[in-house]
């Protein structure tokens, strides 16, 4: 068994990211029906979907015996309702079967500092005390492969469209915007409609390299290839664009994207995916995998329809996630029958997080030039809509790192919190 520091992660966001695990082997042997069940919550999260995982029944010492003639997992997860004395004694027995290379996380029932102090000692990875919640498994076995001096895994915000035209490229472009600048966050902005994408027109560019390359090179994109790729928006937002051509029919293959989203994760503390209107394997992949997804949407039937079956597809995909928000926009166009917000909302069964009011002059002006909602109307609605939505995304104070629960003491025995 090897030892593993506890970390800290800073946030710079007010909702913290639990990275996903690796291509890992893990086994877990639950002693009570409640921890089993949570396990079962854990292997069908997002972020478990690299790793195979096998849950038995047992504690400490079913998981000795079963390894005595078979080679231990990379994680074993084990749950103990034993007392202290017992716990050491079954640990002990455990670590002359496994293998060095194996981390293991215990799962127990007392609350006790000098078991912690001593199982640390003895080279445990991690000591939980039950209930458990899934994430805070999951953020557990992550931490574990986390490289000390690592930079925080970013946060991604994927954007996504009810249906062509409903402005949700205009959205998640104007929330990078308000991110970057108002709240200081850096920010990398990754356009993957290849053919008609727009985010070099809305923010005013012309790069010569984006997205394109980084597909065709998926196989060995690192930093130093990502960094050139970029287009520099200002000191803090950053473009990965499309090359909005049509001369090529170009692909996306269902696993291309996995290496540079990881790559793009490593690079900023928030990820914002503009994906089009595309129900494709890798677009439910980068939905699924996000940490929060945008649903743009307008009042009418088609845009409703989709809305739910969007919503109610990764609400179920995604039992450990918040919700999608919905944004509703272009509402209160002249003279076009609309379907009223109060119904929109019933038929969907949620409220949308913010109501974009249609304005002509605004939206016609800002996409003209290549600008901002903030930028060409400061005052109006639009803009006041956007801005609440990027507050609730990217919170209050994002330029502030928020950890995500102190020390690993704090969190195991609250009673010696500083009050």
């Amino acid at each position: 068994m090897t030892q593993t520091e506890p970390q800290t992660h800073a946030a710079e966001s007010a909702t913290p990211v639990v990275a996903a695990v690796p291509r890992i082997n893990i086994t877990m042997f639950c002693s009570t029906q409640v921890t089993s069940a949570t396990m079962k919550q854990v292997v069908i999260d997002r972020r478990m979907a690299r790793a195979h995982v096998d849950i038995r029944e047992g504690s400490i010492m079913a998981a000795a015996q079963a390894y005595s003639q078979a080679t231990t997992p990379d994680v074993l997860v084990l749950e103990t309702e034993g007392h202290r004395d017992q716990v050491l004694s079954e640990l002990s027995q455990l670590a002359q079967v496994c293998d060095p290379s194996t981390k293991v996380i215990l799962i127990g029932h007392v609350n006790d500092v000098i078991l912690y102090r001593e199982l640390i000692r003895q080279g445990l990875s991690e000591y939980l005390v039950a209930p458990v919640h899934q994430l805070q498994v999951i953020d557990a076995i992550s931490s574990l492969f986390n490289e000390p001096g690592a930079d925080p895994i970013g946060r991604i915000v994927a954007f996504i469209g009810a249906k062509g035209g409903v402005g949700s490229s205009t959205i998640a472009h104007n929330v990078a915007t308000l991110a970057s600048g108002e709240y200081q966050v850096d920010t990398i902005v990754t356009d993957l409609d290849l053919a008609f994408g727009t985010a070099g027109l809305n923010f005013n560019q012309d790069p010569a390299h984006g997205i394109a390359e980084a597909i065709a090179s998926s196989d060995r994109i690192d930093q130093t290839m990502l960094e050139r790729l970029l287009t520099k928006c200002n000191d803090r937002l950053n473009l990965l664009s499309a090359p909005a051509q049509v001369e090529k029919s170009l692909g996306i293959e269902d696993d291309t994207l996995e290496p540079i989203i990881d790559a793009i994760r490593s690079s900023a503390p928030l990820i914002i995916l503009d994906i089009p209107n595309l129900w494709t394997v890798w677009s439910k992949q980068l939905l699924m995998g996000a940490d929060d997804v945008i649903i743009t949407s307008t009042p009418d039937l088609a845009s409703l329809r989709n809305t739910k079956n969007i919503f109610d597809f990764l609400t179920a995909a995604r039992p450990n996630d918040k919700a999608p928000l919905v944004v509703l926009n272009q509402v209160g166009v002249q003279k076009r029958p609309e379907i009223p917000v109060a119904e929109f909302s019933k038929a969907i069964g949620v409220e949308p997080t913010v109501v974009i009011p249609f304005d002509a002059h605004v939206f016609g002006t800002a996409a003209t030039n290549g600008q901002m909602l903030a930028e060409v109307g400061p005052k109006s609605k639009a803009a006041e809509q956007v801005a609440v939505l990027g507050q609730l995304l990217i919170g209050k104070n994002p330029d502030v790192p928020q950890t995500k629960g102190g020390s690993a003491l704090a969190k195991l025995f609250p009673m010696l919190r500083k009050k």
